[in-house]
Protein backbone atom coordinates (compact mmCIF):
# COMPACT_ATOMS: atom_id res chain seq x y z
CA UNK A 1 0.00 0.00 0.00
CA UNK A 2 -0.23 2.44 -1.77
CA UNK A 3 -1.81 0.83 -4.80
CA UNK A 4 -0.45 2.38 -8.00
CA UNK A 5 -2.20 2.21 -11.36
CA UNK A 6 -0.15 3.35 -14.35
CA UNK A 7 -1.62 3.96 -17.79
CA UNK A 8 0.71 4.10 -20.78
CA UNK A 9 0.40 4.43 -24.53
CA UNK A 10 1.47 1.09 -25.98
CA UNK A 11 4.93 0.69 -27.47
CA UNK A 12 7.32 0.46 -24.52
CA UNK A 13 9.32 -2.75 -24.21
CA UNK A 14 9.19 -4.81 -20.99
CA UNK A 15 12.53 -3.43 -19.79
CA UNK A 16 11.30 0.14 -20.11
CA UNK A 17 8.12 -0.69 -18.22
CA UNK A 18 10.07 -2.41 -15.44
CA UNK A 19 12.42 0.57 -15.14
CA UNK A 20 9.45 2.91 -14.89
CA UNK A 21 7.87 0.74 -12.16
CA UNK A 22 11.11 0.41 -10.20
CA UNK A 23 11.80 4.13 -10.37
CA UNK A 24 8.25 5.09 -9.36
CA UNK A 25 8.49 2.70 -6.42
CA UNK A 26 11.78 4.26 -5.29
CA UNK A 27 10.13 7.69 -5.28
CA UNK A 28 7.15 6.39 -3.29
CA UNK A 29 9.38 4.69 -0.71
CA UNK A 30 11.34 7.91 -0.23
CA UNK A 31 8.43 10.39 -0.22
CA UNK A 32 5.95 8.35 1.82
CA UNK A 33 8.60 6.63 4.00
CA UNK A 34 7.38 3.16 3.03
CA UNK A 35 9.01 -0.18 3.68
CA UNK A 36 10.69 -1.34 0.42
CA UNK A 37 8.44 -4.43 0.13
CA UNK A 38 5.29 -2.28 0.29
CA UNK A 39 4.81 -2.49 -3.46
CA UNK A 40 1.55 -2.81 -5.39
CA UNK A 41 1.59 -1.67 -9.04
CA UNK A 42 -0.67 -2.35 -12.02
CA UNK A 43 0.16 -1.24 -15.57
CA UNK A 44 -2.33 -0.88 -18.39
CA UNK A 45 -1.30 -0.03 -21.94
CA UNK A 46 -3.59 1.58 -24.48
CA UNK A 47 -3.54 2.48 -28.18
CA UNK A 48 -2.81 6.21 -28.51
CA UNK A 49 -6.41 7.19 -29.41
CA UNK A 50 -7.66 5.71 -26.12
CA UNK A 51 -5.84 8.29 -23.94
CA UNK A 52 -6.75 11.95 -24.07
CA UNK A 53 -4.73 14.18 -21.73
CA UNK A 54 -4.98 17.84 -22.56
CA UNK A 55 -3.07 20.49 -20.67
CA UNK A 56 -5.83 22.15 -18.55
CA UNK A 57 -4.74 25.52 -19.95
CA UNK A 58 -1.17 25.19 -18.65
CA UNK A 59 0.43 25.10 -22.13
CA UNK A 60 1.95 21.68 -21.41
CA UNK A 61 2.90 19.72 -24.53
CA UNK A 62 2.63 15.97 -24.12
CA UNK A 63 4.10 13.16 -26.22
CA UNK A 64 3.36 9.49 -26.83
CA UNK A 65 5.55 8.75 -23.78
CA UNK A 66 2.77 9.98 -21.48
CA UNK A 67 2.53 8.33 -18.04
CA UNK A 68 -0.69 8.71 -16.08
CA UNK A 69 -0.29 7.51 -12.51
CA UNK A 70 -3.21 7.08 -10.11
CA UNK A 71 -2.27 6.29 -6.52
CA UNK A 72 -4.74 4.98 -3.93
CA UNK A 73 -3.25 5.55 -0.50
CA UNK A 74 -3.84 6.13 3.16
CA UNK A 75 -3.86 9.82 4.02
CA UNK A 76 -0.53 11.60 3.54
CA UNK A 77 0.69 15.03 4.56
CA UNK A 78 0.64 17.76 1.92
CA UNK A 79 4.45 18.03 2.05
CA UNK A 80 4.76 14.26 1.37
CA UNK A 81 2.54 14.56 -1.71
CA UNK A 82 4.43 17.57 -3.04
CA UNK A 83 7.71 15.76 -2.40
CA UNK A 84 6.38 12.71 -4.26
CA UNK A 85 5.40 14.74 -7.32
CA UNK A 86 8.85 16.33 -7.46
CA UNK A 87 10.69 13.04 -6.87
CA UNK A 88 8.67 11.21 -9.52
CA UNK A 89 9.39 13.89 -12.12
CA UNK A 90 13.09 14.04 -11.21
CA UNK A 91 13.73 10.30 -10.96
CA UNK A 92 11.67 9.32 -14.01
CA UNK A 93 13.50 11.92 -16.08
CA UNK A 94 16.91 10.77 -14.84
CA UNK A 95 16.34 6.99 -14.93
CA UNK A 96 13.83 6.63 -17.76
CA UNK A 97 14.30 9.75 -19.87
CA UNK A 98 10.70 10.82 -19.23
CA UNK A 99 9.98 14.47 -19.89
CA UNK A 100 8.26 15.85 -16.74
CA UNK A 101 5.56 17.27 -19.06
CA UNK A 102 4.59 13.65 -19.79
CA UNK A 103 3.79 12.80 -16.15
CA UNK A 104 0.31 13.16 -14.67
CA UNK A 105 -0.23 12.01 -11.07
CA UNK A 106 -3.46 11.75 -9.10
CA UNK A 107 -3.77 10.58 -5.50
CA UNK A 108 -6.98 9.24 -3.99
CA UNK A 109 -6.90 8.92 -0.22
CA UNK A 110 -8.72 6.35 1.83
CA UNK A 111 -8.74 5.01 5.38
CA UNK A 112 -7.59 1.89 7.17
CA UNK A 113 -10.96 0.14 6.79
CA UNK A 114 -10.66 0.49 3.00
CA UNK A 115 -7.84 -2.08 2.68
CA UNK A 116 -7.69 -5.85 2.70
CA UNK A 117 -4.44 -7.50 1.64
CA UNK A 118 -5.91 -10.98 1.54
CA UNK A 119 -7.33 -13.69 3.76
CA UNK A 120 -10.61 -11.77 4.04
CA UNK A 121 -9.27 -9.46 6.75
CA UNK A 122 -8.74 -5.71 7.09
CA UNK A 123 -5.13 -5.95 8.30
CA UNK A 124 -4.86 -2.31 9.36
CA UNK A 125 -7.91 -2.81 11.61
CA UNK A 126 -6.82 -6.18 13.00
CA UNK A 127 -3.37 -4.81 13.89
CA UNK A 128 -1.50 -7.11 11.46
CA UNK A 129 -0.27 -3.97 9.67
CA UNK A 130 0.43 -0.48 10.99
Amino acid sequence: MPLVYIDLIEGRDPGQVRSLLDTAHEALVEAFELPPRDRYQVVSTHPAPEIVAWDTGLEIRRSDQLVIMHIASRRRARRQKQNLYALLAEKLQKECGLDPADLIVSITENDDEDWSFGQGRAQFLTGELH
